[in-house]
């Protein structure tokens, strides 16, 4: 688990993050938000399915989810760039694949962010 608490990304800042994906994991999560509890962004690539799942957390519930299909494979190195905007989440994955997810919550700071399951993070860039 790779987590950061004095994160200080606002809108109109980009977060680029690169790593490697475990040969043998089922997935992995890239959340943003305030706290673990309340999540702007929840990014969750998941292979079993074959799909990425975003979705927002408030006062620990979870709220309804957006499934976009997987464009990337374990094994790989990959760059993810998130860029936060007032109303939404633009976040470019590999081959030009590219999601939006609302910011739900109006965020205009975001101070947590965390990496967790099989994904190895080899820098990040705010």
């Amino acid at each position: 688990k790779f987590e950061i608490f004095n994160l200080d990304m606002k809108t109109g800042d980009t977060l680029k993050i690169k790593g490697k994906i475990s040969e043998d994991t089922d997935g992995f999560s890239i959340n943003l938000g305030c706290r673990s509890t309340d999540l702007a962004l929840h990014l969750n690539p998941r292979f079993n399915e074959s799909v990425i799942v975003c979705n927002s957390r408030c006062s620990s519930a979870w709220q309804e989810e957006h499934r976009d299909n997987l464009c990337f494979s374990k094994g790989s190195t990959i760059k993810i760039t998130i860029e936060m905007l007032a109303d939404k989440f633009q976040v470019k994955l590999p081959d030009g694949h590219e999601v939006e997810f609302p910011n739900r919550h109006c965020y205009d700071k975001i101070s947590y962010m965390s990496v967790k399951g099989g994904f190895r993070v080899t820098s990040f860039k705010l």
